[in-house]
């Protein structure tokens, strides 16, 4: 099957479909960029994909850019920037390059310091909405879905602590989605990447609240996951699979203004403390939390499980699905197999517990409930 090309505008304008990465200098004039800034990672800025993007677009370049993005990527990028006089961001790459253009983006034109808008209360509103640039957003991997996210998430050095940068109008304003640019990531970054779109959507489905919009999109991304993921890691260079992970992803972030979880409020701190991949955490987490939540969401997964097509359509079978996913794309079982230690769970479990994404779970997500789950994914146990 080919893959038709689409328009699509929800959450956001988004051009969907394989070449279409032909469009950005378009896009860069619809937005009105003259002088675009191209922030991407180190290691894409070598390729190919980013050079011509450069040459076609006349942007200048900002790569300095931390697996984990800290502050310091954000002031970085600031200053090149400024240098170059630019008056638009091209966020190019994964989740970390995404997050740092967005917010270089936001912070182009704010005169108060990055952590005055983190995610609490009504913090956005410090912000000066007409000193936000425009964005086009190009994705090169099928996880984060950051591309229609309005929000980046960057770790302050200083605490230790991944905080979570928002303001509504950070949102790109055009998205390419072309499912060409992310055939070359090699399989364990497609199965770390593709389980962190699961752990959106499934976070979002999940979480409290009346949001039938969010819940149809969590489901029918999961329903893409569930056929596509493992045939994009097993068959990198099919284009159709690539294409379809890359909508699951957007699907994800899409879902989860709902809300997210327990997952992502360990997976963060641990992140933020041991440096591991944000997807490969969240992969890892993902059975012990359902396990965790199991009283609150039992009856909401069995009625998933059949709708993504599970002979056994009842909680059980939904994480049999899971455990046999993981094993089959060669996720850990354990915590202690990404190198955590026991030392740190109750560092962990604190900011767990004051992590934004803790309100969203289903269950009452504090400190003592961020430790039983840690101790369970220690541990390998579930149940």
């Amino acid at each position: 099957m080919v893959l038709p090309h689409a328009n699509w505008n929800y959450p956001t304008a988004i051009r969907f479909g394989a070449g279409r990465i032909a469009e950005l200098p378009e896009a860069c004039r619809t937005l009105g960029i003259e002088r675009p800034l191209l922030v991407t990672d180190p290691a894409l800025a070598e390729m190919a994909m980013v050079r011509e993007a450069l040459a076609v677009t006349g942007a200048g370049l900002f790569s300095g850019i931390h697996a984990n993005p800290v502050g310091g990527d954000v002031a970085a990028g600031l200053a090149a920037w400024r240098e170059g006089g630019h008056d638009g961001v091209i966020a190019f790459g994964g989740g970390s390059a995404l997050d740092v253009g967005k917010v270089v983006a936001f912070m182009s034109g704010q005169t108060r310091p990055l952590w005055d808008f983190e995610d609490k209360a009504d913090w956005w509103t410090r912000a000066e909405p007409a000193g936000i640039a425009p964005i086009v957003a190009v994705p090169t991997t099928a996880g984060t879905g950051s591309e229609v996210g309005r929000a980046g998430v960057i770790l302050d050095e200083s605490q230790s602590v991944k905080k979570i940068i928002f303001h509504p109008k950070m949102l790109p304003s055009i998205v390419i989605l072309d499912p060409e640019l992310t055939v070359g990531l090699p399989p364990h970054i497609t199965a770390a990447t593709g389980m962190d779109a699961l752990s959106h959507c499934l976070e979002a489905y999940c979480a409290p609240g009346f949001h039938p919009m969010a819940d149809g999109i969590a489901a029918e991304g999961m329903k893409l996951i569930a056929r596509w993921l493992p045939r994009a890691v097993e068959e990198g260079a099919d284009v159709e699979a690539r294409g379809h992970m890359l909508a699951a992803a957007a699907m994800g972030a899409t879902a989860f203004q709902k809300g997210l979880g327990g997952m992502h409020a360990l997976s963060h701190p641990i992140g933020a403390l041991a440096g591991t991949h944000h997807g490969l955490t969240n992969a890892v987490l993902m059975p012990y939390v359902l396990a965790f939540n199991r009283t609150a969401i039992e009856r909401r997964l069995s009625r998933l499980a059949g709708y993504i097509g599970l002979d056994d359509a009842s909680f059980d079978g939904f994480m049999a699905w899971i455990l046999d996913l993981r094993r089959r794309l060669a996720i850990p079982h354990s915590l202690a197999e990404l190198g955590i230690s026991g030392d740190d769970v109750a560092r962990i479990a604190a900011m767990a517990e004051e992590d934004p994404s803790a309100g969203g779970n289903p269950l009452p997500f504090d400190a003592a409930a961020a430790r039983a789950v840690l101790g369970a994914a220690m541990a390998g146990r579930i149940g």
